[in-house]
């Protein structure tokens, strides 16, 4: 029987139930990533997909900065990357690891750095007001062309959350709405509310 030395709460089928699994995870995660990954978002991609706890996933960490296998990257204290016993454990090691385990964990690093890209490229800013509520401005690019910026009203916080994530769920859909909107575009329009009917 297998030896499980770590908390199961939060652990989905095929998540990692051994401290020195989730090291190994975590070696891997940034050995794949091929670039610094900050605490937060190591943290989000391993605990948020079932793989670990979120208390063993930050215990590991600690544990693997202590034993100097991975270290805080040159410009930017926050974030890790492996050192060379870091590299090490990911080449070898990673084959100990179940493949769902090491196939998840990939993926939603991908999907990670989609929706970094994508919040980079489509800044949303917000500013809280003296006489109260909030004012969210939205920017939609295409790379390095400003397509469209917009501000509006939120009267409270929680609803400034809802229309960011709105907002990132689909740039590309809030632009095509507010272009038909703005151009009387009637076809663009019944494709907009298509798309609602069909959400």
């Amino acid at each position: 029987m297998e030896d499980y030395d770590a908390f199961t709460g939060g652990i989905e089928p095929g998540g990692l139930r051994n401290k020195s699994e989730i090291c190994i995870l975590i070696c891997y995660l940034l050995n794949s990533a091929e670039k610094p990954l900050r605490k937060e978002d190591i943290v989000s991609v391993i605990s948020d997909n079932g793989l670990a706890n979120y208390f063993e996933t930050n215990d590991a960490i600690c544990d693997l900065l202590k034993s100097g296998n991975i270290a805080p990257a040159d410009d930017d204290k926050d974030a890790f990357v492996l050192t060379g016993r870091g590299e090490m454990i990911a080449r070898q090691l990673d084959t100990t690891l179940p493949f769902t385990a090491r196939d998840r964990a990939v993926s939603a690093c991908i999907s990670l750095f989609a929706k970094q890209k994508l919040q980079k490229e489509n800044p949303v800013t917000v500013d809280k007001l003296e006489n109260g509520g909030y004012n969210v401005s939205f920017s939609i690019t295409d790379g390095n062309i400003s397509l469209m910026s917009f501000t509006v009203f939120m009267p409270d916080f929680a609803q400034v959350e809802l229309i960011k994530r709105s907002f990132y769920n689909d740039p590309q859909y809030i632009y095509t709405v507010l272009l038909a909107a703005l151009t009387e575009n009637r076809e663009m329009i019944k494709d907009a509310l298509d798309k609602i009917i069909i959400k």
